[in-house]
């Protein structure tokens, strides 16, 4: 192997240990793991998200088995993110402002545990932002928020045909959103802010 060749692998090896270590990952439920997505999507930082299930003991579960309430997994979303563009901070505001962290009943029109919004925290570095974050809006709102934050537990991704979904089946998704009042109540809630 020439000299060049072997500075041309290290340099690219240094490159892309460099790219891996600027990635990170967060998982957020919010009800209907499609709804959160397209928010995320657009938040400059944002390097893709990915829909999935999170929270049980039930290994590689099926959309039936999360959907039907008795396998203790959430709907949820993973984010991956550069925290060099945007910080787990700014994740949790976008993250807040699409949900209804009032409902403990699940979110909008899903009802159910495998519907409840919860914030999962990988350390104890983004436990202590997303509880601060929380008791920050419960000061500045008014209201009592009753989204969990619990440790991270594994995730699973959803089937193909969930992954995002509000883009392959545009009308659809927009009229199950419609449907399920979700934007409505967004704007009860949070006001402009909804659109953040």
């Amino acid at each position: 192997m020439g000299k060049s060749l072997i500075l041309a692998l290290l340099i690219l090896g240094l490159l892309g240990g460099n790219v891996a270590a600027q990635t990170k990952e967060a998982v957020f439920a919010g009800g209907c793991f499609w709804c959160l997505e397209g928010p995320f999507d657009a938040l400059p930082g944002v390097l893709g998200t990915e829909s999935g299930y999170t929270g049980g003991q039930l290994p590689n579960p099926t959309y039936e088995q999360v959907s039907s309430g008795t396998s203790g997994h959430i709907e949820a979303m993973r984010v991956k993110y550069d925290p060099e563009l945007v910080d787990f901070g700014k994740l949790l505001d976008v993250f807040w402002r699409n949900i209804d962290p009032t409902d403990a009943g699940g979110q909008f029109c899903d009802r159910g545990p495998q519907y409840r919004s919860a914030v999962f925290f990988a350390d104890e570095a983004e436990e202590s932002i997303a509880r601060a974050s929380k008791a920050e809006l419960e000061a500045a709102r008014g209201f009592k928020i009753v989204t969990e934050i619990l440790p991270r537990t594994e995730f699973y991704a959803a089937e193909e045909y969930h992954q995002d979904y509000y883009k392959k089946n545009p009308l659809r998704y927009h009229f199950y959103r419609q449907g399920c009042g979700r934007d409505q109540r967004l704007r009860q809630l949070w006001g402009a802010e909804s659109k953040k």
